[in-house]
C-alpha cells in the first residue's frame, strides 16, 4: 500500500544524554555562531530532519582528536589523541531556531554544548560541539560514518522524525526516557516497509492508498497513542471520507515457546500483566511463552534468544518460525514474531527469573506436553501466542521428537 504521510517535523540522532537546558532556545544561550558536527548529523538526510532545513556546511577538522566508537551505544565520541584529525562539518552563523532544534534532539542522548577550536582550511575558528553529559566508555578504533549509514541511518532518521515531533513538549530526561521505545518503533516501521505483501486472496483495492491529512500524539509516555485524520482507497474504486482513527503505537515483539523434544516438555513463564489487570481480571498473572520487545537494531530471532536467557536462563539450540502476525490490527501497531525454541529444559518444575532493572518478577513452569495441552482444553491458557504455539507444536511434535 502507498502511504502518504502528513508533513511532520524532522529530527535525528546518536545516543547521548541529559541536557538540562534543552528547552526552547533563548537569547544568551547561544555561545558561538559556529557548530562543529563530527558524528551522525553529518548524514544530510538526518541533519535535515533534525534542523527542519538543510543548513549550509563547510568541511572542518578538530586537530588532536579521534572520532571513536562509543562503548555505550551506536554513536561516536571525540577522544583526545596526539596527531589525530577528527574530520567533520561546521555550520557557520547557525540560526537560533536551528540550534534549538539540534539541542532538543541531542538532549535525548545526554549531549550538551561545549566549546572547541576547529580548522576550516587555514582558518582556526571557535565553535560549539555536542559532547556527552557524563563520562562515556570508548571502544578502540575509529567510528565510520559510511558504516553507520549502511547499518543504522534509516532507523535513526525515522526515530529522529518522532523525536522532533516532541520538540517543545519534552526534553532532557523526559525525552531520553522515551527514546528506546521511539527507536524500537522505528525498527518496527523499517521491518514493515521491507515485508513483501504475500497477498493471493486479500489484495486490497485496485490502487491501494491511504492519505494522512493530519496526526497528533494524544499520549506520549513509554508507549504512544496517535490520532490520524485520513482517507483511503475503497473497493469500488473511490476514496473514503476523511475519518479519525486512533492507534496504540507499540514496537514489534519476539515470542518463543521453549521445547525439549527429548523429554517432551515445554517451559512457560508466569508474570503480572497490565492488560488483564486493567480489564478487571481477579488474578492478573498470566501463563505465556517467553517474550520481549525487539530492541533497536536487533533481529526478532536475536531478541527471542536474548529473552530466553533473561527470562528463563535458557540457551536455545534452534528456532522454528511459528507465525508472524498482528494480534489486534484494528487498534494497535504491535506485531508478533512467534517461534518455538529447541532446548534442554531443567529438571526443576518451577524457578524464578527476570531482570531487576526492568522490574521483572517471573516464575517459570516446566510442564509435560500433555499438561500444557490440557491448559488449552481447560481454558487456563488465555494468552493467544501460547495457544497458537501449542497448536503449532501439536502438528510438528512427532517430527521434532524424531529429529532429536
Amino acid at each position: 500500500m502507498r502511504l502518504c504521510p502528513a508533513p511532520c517535523s524532522p529530527t535525528t540522532g546518536p545516543q547521548a544524554g541529559r541536557h538540562r537546558g534543552a528547552g526552547r532556545f533563548t537569547a544568551g544561550d547561544h555561545v558561538n555562531k559556529n557548530l562543529f558536527l563530527f558524528g551522525t548529523l553529518r548524514h544530510a538526510p538526518l541533519l535535515e530532519i533534525v534542523a527542519g532545513t538543510l543548513p549550509v556546511t563547510v568541511a572542518a577538522v578538530r586537530e588532536g582528536y579521534r572520532i571513536a566508537p562509543s562503548g555505550d551505544g551506536d554513536w561516536p565520541v571525540l577522544v583526545q589523541e596526539p596527531g589525530a584529525m577528527a574530520q567533520g562539518l561546521v555550520i557557520r552563523d547557525i540560526a537560533p531556531d536551528v540550534l534549538d532544534r539540534l539541542r532538543h534532539y541531542e538532549s535525548a542522548y545526554d549531549m550538551h554544548l561545549s566549546q572547541c577550536q576547529v580548522s576550516i582550511g587555514d582558518e582556526v575558528v571557535s565553535a560549539d560541539v555536542f559532547v556527552p553529559g557524563a563520562p562515556s566508555h570508548v571502544d578502540p578504533g575509529t567510528w565510520d560514518l559510511a558504516d553507520w549509514g549502511a547499518r543504522r541511518a534509516a532507523l535513526d532518521c525515522i526515530a529522529a522524525a518522532e523525536i522532533m515531533q516532541l520538540w517543545g513538549r519534552f526534553s532532557g530526561d523526559e525525552l531520553r526516557f522515551r527514546v528506546t521505545q521511539i527507536e524500537a518503533r522505528a525498527g518496527s516501521r523499517l521491518r514493515a516497509g521491507q515485508m513483501p505483501p504475500p497477498h493471493e486472496v486479500g489484495q486490497g483495492p485496485q490502487t491501494p492508498m491511504a492519505r494522512v491529512q493530519g496526526q497528533f500524539d494524544d499520549h506520549a509516555g513509554y508507549f504512544f497513542t496517535r490520532t490520524f485524520d485520513l482517507d483511503y482507497a475503497t473497493f469500488d474504486g473511490g476514496t473514503s471520507e476523511v475519518v479519525r482513527r486512533e492507534v496504540f503505537l507499540a514496537p514489534d515483539a519476539a515470542i518463543v515457546l521453549p521445547y525439549d523434544p527429548v523429554r517432551d516438555r515445554v517451559l512457560l513463564v508466569e508474570q503480572f500483566r497490565m492488560g488483564p489487570f486493567a480489564r478487571g481480571e481477579a488474578l492478573p498473572w498470566m501463563l505465556e511463552p517467553v517474550a520481549g520487545r525487539v530492541d533497536p537494531g536487533e533481529t526478532p530471532e536475536d531478541c527471542a534468544r536474548r529473552e530466553a536467557v533473561e527470562e528463563a536462563d535458557l540457551d536455545l539450540r534452534a528456532l522454528h518460525h511459528v507465525a508472524s502476525c498482528y494480534p489486534s490490527p484494528g487498534c494497535s501497531t504491535e506485531y508478533f514474531h512467534i517461534y518455538l525454541g529447541i532446548c534442554e529444559l531443567p529438571d526443576a518444575e518451577t524457578g524464578s527469573h527476570g531482570l531487576a532493572e526492568e522490574h521483572e518478577d517471573i516464575r517459570t513452569h516446566v510442564l509435560s506436553y500433555d499438561a500444557a495441552m490440557e491448559l488449552v482444553s481447560s481454558g487456563e491458557a488465555q494468552n493467544a501466542p501460547l495457544i497458537l504455539s501449542l497448536m503449532w507444536l501439536s502438528g510438528k511434535r512427532s517430527l521434532l521428537r524424531g529429529a532429536a
